[in-house]
């Protein structure tokens, strides 16, 4: 009977009810998340998952190994591969949970700030995608929590929790250097500043930079090829506009709009908050690391990982409120936010999960707002037509022939589901793919996808139109749109070692 108590009393604590809700966020998101297919990030993350190395044009390890998991433990499942997405999101669910309770907060505040965390477009749009995306920000949130350990205890042992996902983080992704920018300065501004002369710090220092070594290793390898990948796609996103509605994605993409005051009172509690002073160096991580992006011209939804740290003290703040009011203002306050909280949630999680059928009469609206579905439709239909087009060819030609793919979602698309059609994988000069190369021997007949006609025939002594791109439910995405065409081409102009050197390009 004692013990059957001690469960429960568990099972009912403040952690113990934020772990529940998270096991039903997870639960309903691995149910949902079957709908359409891969996105062609997943796509080209599931095609570097089986060659696994310390780095990747695109990204860190990180991410492609917790992939390779994937793979192997459910094979191409979308269930089970995305499983994995929404475990990040459900621990960081958690986690916003527990900063909340650091901070002073009370179940309710708790509560509320782990659903303000969850409704973000940019947390939420993360629970049915695995892309990098979704473990920077579990580790990003996990930082602040850690930072405001180390700030109620002034314990410098922290300082080793900091370094070792710092590490993490940038074995993800490279922006967490954006964060680490925000924690020297907020280090530097605040009292924590003494902590400079603790070897704690400096050995979290040293920690980060071990985790983070073996890429630093690969990077030198491959002549810091990822560096230049990230110039390429940041001068190609200001190129094409992609970072002009900087400030007003983060009240639409980065935050939920409706969670937009709990944000701004966050920010105010760590500023100007009698109790948030003492937290302060987490406020200035937030400010500084915004300022970097925005100078440095990233795109809005970049900065996504930064809100949790205000949407959690703003919970906080909310909650002392609250207490100040009698008990019916009190639930009446509560009304309001929790009818925010729901309705805001339900608009994104419409908007950002795969839960509106294709081609329904909602399919429009979400389609015009979130583009990401079209790019998850139709990548079994193009293999099956690359098969078609490859297995039309003499056997004797076929014996030498390859396929060259424009982009990562078509290379990634044909090497998934090809071996079952008994295609050759796919050979492509973007990103990583032109690192892996194109065999040997290379192909002497090649069946091109999602490629331009002239560059083709520039290259080949002989192209010919072999089929169409095409989708059951009449889809226009980027690959039926804007290259549907099949080449089959014959005849390299030049040795391939030399077409391959020139061939290189990032997307």
């Amino acid at each position: 009977m004692k013990q059957s108590r001690g469960w429960r009393d568990v099972v009912l604590s403040d952690v113990g009810i934020l772990i529940l809700l998270a096991l039903v966020k997870l639960i309903f998101h691995t149910l949902t998340n079957g709908a359409h297919g891969f996105h062609r990030d997943e796509l080209a993350l599931l095609d570097d998952a089986r060659y696994l190395d310390w780095g990747f044009v695109a990204y860190p390890p990180i991410t492609p190994f917790i992939a390779r998991i994937g793979l192997e433990l459910f094979g191409a499942s979308l269930i089970g591969i995305r499983f994995f997405a929404a475990l990040s999101q459900s621990i960081t669910f958690v986690i916003a949970g527990l900063i909340a309770r650091e901070l002073g907060g009370n179940r309710h505040a708790q509560i509320i700030a782990a659903v303000a965390v969850a409704i973000t477009p940019v947390s939420m749009s993360m629970n049915a995608m695995l892309m990098y995306v979704a473990y920077d920000y579990l580790w990003w949130v996990l930082l602040a929590y850690l930072v405001i350990r180390l700030l109620k205890s002034n314990d410098a042992r922290w300082w080793l929790g900091i370094g070792a996902v710092i590490g993490l983080g940038m074995m993800t992704k490279f922006t967490m250097g954006f964060l680490v920018a925000g924690i020297v300065a907020g280090t530097l501004l605040t009292p924590t500043r003494q902590h400079l002369k603790s070897k704690w710090l400096w050995s979290g220092v040293a920690l980060s930079v071990l985790v983070f070594l073996p890429n630093m290793l690969w990077q030198i390898q491959h002549n810091f090829i990822s560096l230049e990948f990230l110039g390429d796609i940041h001068a190609r996103d200001i190129r094409i506009g992609r970072t002009e509605n900087f400030l007003p994605d983060q009240f639409l993409v980065a935050v939920n709009p409706l969670t937009v005051p709990l944000a701004l009172i966050g920010l105010a509690f760590y500023f100007f908050d009698s109790t948030g002073k003492n937290f302060r160096m987490i406020g200035w991580m937030a400010v500084v690391t915004f300022a970097i992006f925005w100078l440095a011209q990233g795109r809005g939804y970049y900065t996504g990982p930064i809100y949790p740290m205000l949407l959690t003290a703003g919970a906080v703040s909310f909650q002392r409120w609250i207490e100040s009011l009698s008990n019916g203002r009190a639930r009446v306050a509560y009304g309001i936010a929790w009818s925010l909280l729901i309705s805001g949630g339900a608009f994104v999680g419409l908007i950002a999960l795969p839960l509106v059928p294709v081609n329904s009469p909602m399919w429009e609206t979400v389609n015009s707002i979130n583009g990401e579905f079209r790019e998850q439709i139709g990548w079994t239909e193009l293999t099956q037509t690359v098969a078609e087009i490859y297995n039309a060819l003499p056997a004797s030609e076929k014996a030498r022939a390859g396929i060259l793919a424009g982009n990562y979602g078509e290379a990634g698309a044909i090497n998934l589901y090809g071996a079952a059609y008994g295609l050759p994988k796919a050979i492509s000069g973007i990103n990583s793919y032109w690192l892996r190369g194109y065999g040997e021997p290379p192909p002497e007949t090649v069946v091109v996808v999602g490629m331009d006609f002239g560059f083709m025939t520039e290259s080949f002594q002989a192209c010919a139109r072999a089929g169409q791109i095409t989708n059951k439910f009449g889809i226009l995405n980027e690959e039926t749109r804007d290259h549907p065409n099949i080449y089959v081409c014959r005849g390299l102009r030049q040795p391939w070692h030399e077409f391959w050197k020139k061939f290189r390009y990032f997307g």
